[in-house]
């Protein structure tokens, strides 16, 4: 996880910078909705609480609890993405992965700090605060409206009506009229700094419980290092088994190669058509080496894709394929990737294909590949017989290894009868 905004955000934990007239709208329509989604949550949440806390001795509320802690986040997800709109961005949160639906893994998915953070901000926090901002905020802004207006609509009150500023021991009839004015011209003077600060302090507390910016960079260098590990283990392992193909494939036919010259050689003069035989045995080794040392050399990187472009590498792929294969893409020909973007993608394509033919049974393929600004997907589709998945021991399990390497991700749709859909994700950021 990320995950290319094209303006700058603003700094909106500084609750207690200026504040402007052209922002006093999105800090008005930040703080009025906010009270309404604190207060069904509130609601909701506090219920699922109660009933999951009180029904806990007979084990249904292990359950209820779980799904109060859901619902909580799913509103702080809500809230997140309000900071979002207001602020223009928001720190990362991380969640810990879920375990099965079992009672040790009930229990452990309780263990979830964030979960709890989201509940304290989703009952107590928001709403206390929100229902207080709401009342200060409509206070202001109805004190503002009505000073202003107070000329007009004063004259309408009841005869017996005291006025204020008769209370205060002025004249009425010449006084209220300018006193509404001074304070309705003082209350709307300061709405813009009071709305700003009553939505900056929200969205601060909201930063506080429901993100972990920490954890998440813990979380994702304990993800980068995992990946990194896999690839470390994927290439060593594979440099094994080419050693290996290599020792028992190629090294051997040439190995047999130079003694079919070398016997050639000295039957030529005693026995030519025996040296002719030796010479076709020996040709058609080098053919078979020639043959193999081609498929060994699937999924590294070949000239072709470092000279003219993964277009140009792709076709050649497609046009190799045993199976027909279509090819869509929006790169032009000589549009370069990112190196390691374009070893990944030109691998993934690869190996697809190769399970494609060998074990697929399909009749036709289509790959698709487009460019995005920060992502590079992959499709592969196939009309076989489906079935396939990166189990270990086969031959698609390198592929996640391969994409993890990359912050990359992998997703194969196979069910039995087929077709199969092969999709990767690559960012372009790497």
């Amino acid at each position: 996880m990320n995950t290319s905004a094209t303006s700058k955000p603003r700094n909106s934990w500084l609750i207690l910078r200026p504040a402007t007239w052209r922002q006093i709208g999105a800090d008005v329509v930040y703080i009025l909705p906010g009270f309404f989604v604190s207060l069904v949550s509130f609601i909701v949440l506090v219920t699922l609480f109660s009933v999951g806390v009180s029904t806990l001795i007979i084990w249904l509320g292990l359950p209820i609890l779980l799904c109060c802690l859901g619902v909580s986040r799913w509103f702080a997800n809500i809230n997140r993405a309000m900071v979002q709109r207001w602020a223009g961005r928001v720190p990362p949160v991380h969640y810990k992965a879920r375990h099965k639906n079992t009672i040790g893994g009930m229990f452990s998915n309780l263990a979830d700090p964030q979960l709890w953070k989201d509940l304290i901000h989703g009952t107590v926090v928001s709403f206390t605060f929100r229902t207080a901002s709401f009342s200060v905020a409509v206070t202001w802004l109805a004190a503002a409206l009505g000073g202003l207006t107070q000329w007009f609509w004063g004259r309408f009150l009841p005869a017996d009506n005291i006025p204020l500023a008769e209370l205060i021991g002025l004249s009425p009839a010449a006084a209220e009229g300018w006193l509404g004015l001074a304070y309705g011209v003082l209350f709307l003077l300061t709405l813009p700094f009071v709305t700003h600060f009553l939505a900056g302090t929200d969205a601060a507390m909201t930063r506080g419980l429901l993100t972990n910016e920490n954890a998440a960079l813990r979380a994702r260098s304990e993800e980068l290092a995992a990946s990194r590990a896999q690839v470390v283990s994927g290439g060593a392992t594979t440099l094994r088994k080419i050693e290996r193909d290599l020792h028992d494939g190629p090294q051997q036919r040439l190995i047999r190669l130079q003694m079919d010259i070398e016997a050639a050689q000295r039957r030529m003069a005693s026995d030519p058509a025996a040296a002719r035989d030796l010479m076709d045995g020996a040709l058609e080794q080098s053919r078979e080496a020639l043959a193999e040392l081609r498929s060994l050399s699937r999924g590294i990187a070949p000239p072709l894709l470092a000279d003219r472009g993964l277009r140009t590498a792709m076709e050649s792929l497609a046009g190799k394929s045993v199976v027909p294969v279509a090819l869509t893409s929006n790169l032009e020909h000589g549009t370069r990737l990112a190196e390691s973007a374009e070893n990944a993608a030109y691998f993934v394509i690869s190996e697809a294909l190769a399970n494609v033919s060998k074990h697929s049974g399909a009749s036709k393929a289509a790959i698709t590949v487009n460019a995005e600004p920060a992502e590079l997907l992959i499709e592969v589709r196939d009309d076989g017989n489906g079935g396939a998945h990166v189990g270990k021991g086969h031959g698609l399990a390198g592929l996640v290894d391969r994409l993890a390497g990359v912050d990359g991700s992998l997703e194969i749709v196979s069910p039995a009868g087929g077709p199969t859909t092969l999709r990767a994700s690559i960012p372009l950021g790497i």
